[in-house]
């Protein structure tokens, strides 16, 4: 198993591996274009993005927590991001030996322990919480919206990671109406909000306010620990799943989650 680190040189002729099946997103098109720009300022800030080195959608992001584009106080933690193992190479191992030189690295730079934010159940864009327990993970926060912190401590005295007091509340400032938070730390959400939505809310006659986080304390300063993509109504949390930017699905996905707060 042949690991690789993305660096700003091999950036450019190198693939990330997430997006190399969708069009949309395909090499060329904006939102792979810019989640690359995200990246190359990130590396600059201790960030790395481990993948397999092979056309496959195998890989891990994480960087220091003081970094992280994330509403979590964790400092003296390296801060896991996307972590994803896909297709015919789930199960084979992939998933414990990126997270075991995660691990390796944090201990080598005298890290307290590795953190990660996960929904209580599967959220879009976030890691498998379950898988993750089970590696020795444990809770140490979680928010009403259902977001979950986990942490992975080497050092028993270390303070314990929390999520900020704005993810705690999970409440948006915009009270009124439809609320879309996004980064461009995924190369699907540009297409998705800026046209996929658009198109979606102009056929319902909706007034959808996008919120796009530009920089490091925008999003560490955001309602919802999900800074890849979150949709608030009235001021409540509703979904990371940005599949309800579409057309087809943005009703049901509606339905269930307002069915659900009452």
């Amino acid at each position: 198993m042949n690991y690789i680190n993305l660096n700003s040189d091999s950036l450019g002729s190198g693939h990330i591996c997430c997006a190399i099946s969708d069009k949309k997103c395909a090499a060329g098109a904006a939102g792979y274009t810019l989640k690359k720009e995200w990246l190359r300022h990130e590396f600059d800030n201790g960030y790395v993005f481990r993948m397999l080195d092979e056309r496959a959608k195998v890989f891990i992001e994480y960087g220091p927590a003081e970094k992280a584009w994330c509403p979590v106080m964790a400092p003296g933690y390296i801060m896991l991001g996307c972590f994803w193992v896909s297709g015919r190479y789930k199960g084979t191992g992939h998933g414990k030996a990126l997270l075991r030189d995660v691990i390796d690295v944090a201990k080598k730079q005298g890290k307290s322990g590795l953190a990660a934010v996960t929904g209580e159940k599967k959220y879009h864009f976030m890691s498998d919480g379950k898988w993750l327990m089970k590696q020795g993970f444990r809770e140490c926060d979680k928010t009403p919206s259902g977001f979950s912190l986990l942490y992975l401590p080497f050092d028993e005295a270390a303070p314990v990671p929390r999520f900020s007091d704005t993810a705690r509340q999970g409440q948006s400032s915009e009270q009124n109406g439809y609320v879309v938070y996004y980064s461009n730390r995924c190369p699907f959400t540009e297409f998705h909000v800026t046209e996929s939505l658009a198109e979606t809310a102009m056929k319902r006659g909706l007034n959808v306010k996008v919120i796009k986080l530009e920089t490091l304390e925008q999003a560490q300063a955001a309602p919802s620990p999900a800074v890849i993509f979150s949709l608030f109504k009235d001021g409540k949390f509703i979904t990371t799943d940005i599949s309800v930017c579409i057309d087809s699905r943005f009703d049901a996905i509606i339905e269930k989650a307002v069915l659900k707060q009452q």
